[in-house]
């Protein structure tokens, strides 16, 4: 593994009296794949959030490649990419238009503009229905394009919520496999999903979220060592307990 292309230091974001995340600490190194998993309420989505330059934290620091997430937020969106659980598209764009959209967002020079969208026309696997408008897309469909369009720009970091959403199994097996190939290729990959599975499939290591406090890390084989568990489902049992 190469250098950190995130580190997250002393985080924390409240919502009034509610402190959603208590002072976490992570780093997320180029070509890894690594995961935030945790109940509904434990703070993944609003550290997804605040990593994406989307919120504002109420203290800590994030830094990408090491620019300031705060004070460097133009620069710190030209290099990561947010595919977000609840993602939409321009259902009155067809499928094509809106990979041109992006792709005149994030190039400046026709060819890689080019390059770009024929990697990400490939990536979806939609082949001709890309001519149709997205308003006739299935959820399974429209979340292919959304990955397609979040790793298109070769980004830093890519954050990943649910990323398989709506997915049927093969489709999903299709996109982990996508995202385990990018990482390869020196892409930072932050995650969050329900579908321990996938995290364990997917991910070079996992910390462990929980009432905004990360309780463990380390890799899906470790961590079930450790905890003596099967899966990690036990594990974040375990440690929930």
């Amino acid at each position: 593994m190469s250098s950190s292309v995130l580190t997250v230091r002393g985080l924390r974001k409240s919502y009034g009296q509610l402190e959603a995340v208590k002072g976490i600490d992570f780093d997320v190194k180029a070509g890894e794949v690594f995961a935030l998993i945790g109940p509904n309420g434990a703070g993944k989505t609003t550290t997804l959030r605040i990593i994406a330059t989307i919120l504002h934290a109420s203290a800590g620091e994030v830094s990408i490649d090491g620019i300031d997430a705060r004070d460097g937020a133009d620069r710190v969106r030209e290099i990561i990419s947010y595919l977000p659980e609840e993602a939409g598209a321009y259902k009155n764009m067809t499928g094509d238009a809106y990979l041109k959209f992006v792709a005149d967002i994030f190039f400046t020079d026709a060819k890689d503009r080019e390059v770009a969208i024929a990697e990400a026309r490939a990536l979806t696997g939609l082949g001709d229905r890309l001519g149709d408008k997205l308003g006739s897309f299935s959820k399974g469909m429209t979340r292919k394009l959304l990955l397609a369009r979040t790793l298109m720009t070769r980004p830093k970091l890519a954050i990943l919520d649910e990323p398989t959403s709506g997915l049927d199994v093969l489709n999903a097996l299709e996109v982990r496999d996508t995202v385990k190939r990018f990482a390869a290729n020196g892409v930072g990959v932050l995650l969050s999903s329900h579908n321990m599975l996938e995290i364990e499939y997917l991910s070079d290591r996992v910390a462990l979220l929980y009432q905004g406090e990360i309780k463990d890390t380390g890799t899906p084989a470790g961590l079930k060592e450790k905890y003596g568990a099967a899966n990690l489902e036990e594990v974040f049992a375990g440690m929930a307990r």
